[in-house]
């Protein structure tokens, strides 16, 4: 690190703690940048590839920090910005597909736990659920967690009981994490990630926030917008638009916004034992075809900044 990089580091840790705001991309992040709340500081430090800008929102000493597409994208990010600065809770938001047929466009979700789904066993075809996954006996792997099976969506077999499929079954893993209070290199394990409880009581409060409904004067979706708390998030290196995998989503693990960065945030945040909460308005879902769900992405991605600029005036307020 260059002895200014460094110095500038040390300034602004003493002017902490920050909340830091981890954000996907700059289509996210320009609505915060331009919102009337927030009032940028002279202060910007740029260190490895990253852009660390700091303001206030509300009086709250905000650090925003831009990803980049996806989980090593997002969760390097993350681990920088929390080995940095003095940072004393994390907001992620932006925007997100959509699992849950009863969400809609511009919908803002808040859910209570985040799994990154896309650490996999994949199991040699002819092994079944009654086989044991290799390295399976080490606790490397599990069959705890379940599998999808690739033949139960086949569309050329049917009225037979046996189909199957070379794709054979997939287990879903449970990451390896090593907390910081932990002993090193001592792992554990954790699928799902829980969201910091003060912080869900506080965007409890945000249910029956008022939200736009129209991109301009003549593009509106039909039904307005809401806050909601939901069960579960989840993210992969995957742009998903199957409607099959994001049925299964909802149905085997009530999983509401699928994206592609928030669980290696909050995998992060949970190893770094740091309070986290993530905001992600969805850009397709309920009644709208994937054309008329692009017209409202611009919408989705300025109700994700409303959500989170409400929740940093309630959390100011408390001095959290």
């Amino acid at each position: 690190m260059r002895e200014r990089t460094q110095r500038l580091i040390n300034e602004a840790n003493k002017d902490g703690p920050y909340l830091g705001l981890v954000i996907p991309n700059m289509f996210e992040m320009n609505p915060l940048l331009q919102h009337p709340t927030y009032k940028p500081t002279n202060l910007t430090i740029d260190f490895a590839g990253k852009r660390f800008r700091f303001g206030t929102i509300y009086d709250e000493r905000v650090v925003l920090v831009m990803t980049g597409l996806a989980m090593l994208n997002a969760g390097v990010t993350t681990q920088l910005l929390l080995s940095l600065f003095n940072v004393k809770g994390v907001v992620h938001y932006g925007i997100a597909g959509n699992a849950d047929t009863s969400l809609n466009v511009g919908d803002v979700t808040i859910p209570k736990y985040w799994s990154h789904t896309s650490l996999w066993n994949w199991q040699r075809y002819g092994d079944g659920p009654e086989d044991e996954l290799p390295l399976e006996a080490n606790g490397d792997y599990t069959r705890k967690i379940g599998y999808l099976k690739f033949a139960n969506y086949a569309t050329n077999v049917s009225n037979c009981s046996s189909n199957n499929n070379l794709l054979n079954n997939v287990w879903y893993q449970p990451e390896e994490i090593f907390p910081v209070d932990g002993v090193p290199e001592q792992r554990q394990h954790a699928f799902w990630v829980p969201v910091n409880s003060d912080y869900l009581k506080l965007a409890k409060k945000l249910e029956g926030l008022e939200l736009d409904k129209c991109v301009n004067s003549t593009t509106c979706l039909s039904i307005s917008p809401k806050v909601t708390i939901v069960s579960k998030g989840a993210s992969a290196n995957i742009f998903l638009a199957n409607d099959a995998y994001k049925f299964f989503l909802n149905k085997k693990f009530k999983v509401s916004p699928i994206d592609m960065e928030s669980a290696a945030v909050a995998l992060v945040c949970h190893q770094q034992r740091v309070p986290f909460v993530i905001f992600r308005a969805l850009s397709g879902g309920g009644s709208a075809k994937s054309n008329e769900a692009a017209a409202f992405v611009p919408l989705a991605a300025n109700n994700s900044v409303a959500v989170v600029v409400e929740f940093i005036k309630i959390l100011a307020g408390l001095d959290i």
